[in-house]
């Protein structure tokens, strides 16, 4: 829990620096601490773009600015309580560890790093540090797929037996998303919402994988996947089915089928636009539309609560690592050519309605060296 210190005796906002100022950092990141005012506070940034640092700095009222190689002083000079990670995700468990050693609490996007050893490093660091990790799964908080959530919970479409999911995007050229050594490629981008999604729809963990991967279509995809498909089966003939692209249209959609109707969401996984559930049942659809909001500073409010009031966060770093668990035996078995079996992994936090958060949405924002990932 954070302790009032001679300089804020009184302090009741939790304290960010925000560590890499890409797109994702611009346009929704640093805009959500005007709607997560009530309990936070944007305080320090750090990059390797000067002119990101100077730009980003006075337009949000930063003092506290610094390069990589500065989270240490600069965090402690704008007296951090936590970091955002929004850096590629090759770095971010050597910035959760560096930002764990002097004592400040993780916020991290996902996904949460690129192995589950890396994961368990990072688990590791924050509890021997006894601070706080956190990973950005903002649907999770969302009001479109908590509705689903329940609706399932409620057997509303009967037993759910088949999910499927695309989310498909044309990849810029040069993206950080396009290099291997960051980390990027489909499944890893894209990917992971589908398998977030299926996890907590059929509310378990996959038991077998198979999947295929398209690489060399392009320059771009030299070494990462521009395309991978995977089918994941879970107990009681439960299956999943899906495909994630950095080389195709513009899709954004999720299905789960039960035995008397099914939900759909399309589009599903986006920040930037409204979400649309279509729920079938007995041959008649309901069409419901939920408006754009926010989907960043619910994450922030409830990780600055759950430090303040020294609560488990969730998404929690066991979260993150079911996740990666499973991307990692996708790739495994793309690679190989053969069925990857996962042991039984007993998760019993899942996402459900108390976590829903409404916050109003960001309008357009201007971005300095960071380009929309997509063509």
């Amino acid at each position: 829990m954070t302790e009032p210190s001679p300089q804020h005796p009184a302090k009741r906002k939790i304290r960010y620096a925000v560590v890499g100022l890409g797109n994702i950092a611009q346009v929704a990141v640093l805009p959500a601490f005007h709607h997560a005012k009530e309990n936070s506070e944007l305080v320090a940034l750090i990059s390797s773009d000067e002119e990101k640092l100077r730009t980003l700095g006075k337009k949000y009222g930063v003092e506290h600015l610094g390069g990589y190689a500065e989270l240490e002083p600069v965090a402690r000079a704008a007296e951090a309580d936590a970091v955002y990670i929004a850096l590629p995700n090759a770095m971010h468990r050597e910035f959760t560890e560096r930002a764990a050693k002097i004592g400040l609490h993780v916020l991290c996007e996902k996904p949460m790093a690129v192995t589950v050893a890396d994961c368990e490093a990072m688990i590791a660091a924050t509890r021997a540090a006894k601070v706080k990790l956190m990973i950005a799964s903002r649907l999770h908080a969302e009001e479109a797929p908590l509705t689903a959530i329940d609706r399932v919970r409620a057997g509303i479409i009967g037993e759910a037996r088949r999910f499927s999911s695309v989310f498909a995007q044309q990849v810029r050229e040069g993206d950080i998303r396009t290099r291997g050594e960051l980390g990027g490629g489909a499944m890893y981008d894209m990917g992971i919402y589908c398998v977030n999604a299926a996890r907590y729809l059929f509310r378990d963990e996959p038991l077998e994988i198979f999947a295929t991967q398209v690489k060399d279509i392009d320059a771009r995809f030299h070494d990462v996947d521009a395309t991978t498909t995977a089918i994941l089966r879970f107990s009681g003939g439960r299956v999943a089915q899906v495909t994630a692209s950095q080389a195709a249209g513009d899709v954004c959609e999720y299905r789960i089928v039960g035995t008397k109707g099914d939900i759909r969401l399309d589009p599903a996984y986006g920040y930037a636009q409204g979400l649309t559930e279509f729920l079938t049942v007995d041959d008649s659809t309901k069409r419901t539309s939920y408006s754009k909001r926010d989907q960043f500073a619910p994450e922030l409010v409830h990780f600055s609560d759950s430090i303040i009031g020294d609560t488990d966060p969730e998404p929690s770093g066991e979260e993150g690592l079911c996740d990666i668990r499973i991307l990692e035996a996708i790739t495994r078995s793309a690679t190989t050519g053969t069925v990857v079996r996962l042991a039984p992994f007993d998760r019993k936090d899942r996402p459900n309605p108390r976590l829903q958060m409404k916050k109003p949405s960001v309008g357009k924002v201007e971005t300095i060296h960071a380009p929309s990932p997509s063509k």
